[in-house]
């Protein structure tokens, strides 16, 4: 006599079990988790110290005045370089001026104001488009002498990506900006421009390009910062 078995078929209508979940929630990656802190952090009220940095920073970048008073405060080379911004519709500009403090001991524009104001110059262009909610770290300058410099120095700023719609993600990122240095043309005396304007077939000077200069900026939401300091005092 044979014993008659059935080989047990699963229902499909009876559903898996669920995974177990912790007491503590589902596990959420560091990512998720900075961005949520970020998150709180924005919501969370602003220190009456928070609200005085950003009026501050705003202020900074609203006129040549306001910049050079903050400069003063804390940016004193800056302000003894007398660096000055300007800008159009579709450039941005900063002028370093051909005075004793910029000079080297040959009378011409010292390399390390060059240099160093590239830093200042590239810097106050990405703060000002980036606003007081942001900190601006420079990460790497590379600069290029072409020529003497015998007169003030004009940075012309042109960013190697669309840094506005860095700043709309409103995450860190970095960003490149290339900066042409050239020499303003100092306005010539009444007798150099009665001599040139004889002489109709030559054209007129341009401006000298006496450097170049890349400078690559690591911008961070001032939440995030407040975020992982948040995140340190919870995990201690």
């Amino acid at each position: 006599m044979t014993a008659n078995t059935t080989s047990s078929i699963p229902d499909p209508s009876t559903s898996a079990p669920e995974p177990e979940q912790s007491d503590s929630g589902p596990v959420l990656s560091d990512e998720t988790q900075s961005t949520q802190s970020a998150k709180n952090a924005k919501k969370q009220k602003r220190t009456l110290f928070e609200r005085a940095e950003a009026f501050i920073s705003n202020l900074s970048t609203r006129n040549n005045f306001w910049n050079r008073v903050c400069s003063m405060i804390w940016l004193p080379y800056a302000f003894r370089s007398g660096i000055k911004m300007s800008s159009d519709a579709s450039t941005y500009r900063a002028t370093l001026p051909f005075r004793r403090f910029n000079k080297n001991w040959y009378n011409a524009m010292a390399g390390a104001a060059l240099l160093g104001n590239s830093e200042i110059a590239g810097g106050n262009y990405v703060f000002a488009v980036c606003g007081g909610d942001y900190t601006v770290v420079c990460k790497h300058l590379e600069y290029k002498f072409l020529r003497p410099c015998h007169g003030p120095a004009e940075y012309r700023m042109t960013p190697l990506e669309d840094i506005h719609a860095l700043v709309a993600t409103g995450d860190e990122f970095n960003i490149a900006i290339r900066m042409d240095i050239v020499q303003v043309l100092v306005p010539m005396s009444e007798k150099k421009l009665k001599e040139e304007a004889e002489l109709v077939d030559e054209k007129p000077a341009k401006p000298k390009r006496v450097g170049r200069c890349t400078a690559t900026f690591h911008v961070t939401p001032k939440a995030h910062h407040k975020a992982k300091k948040l995140r340190g005092t919870s995990e201690k």
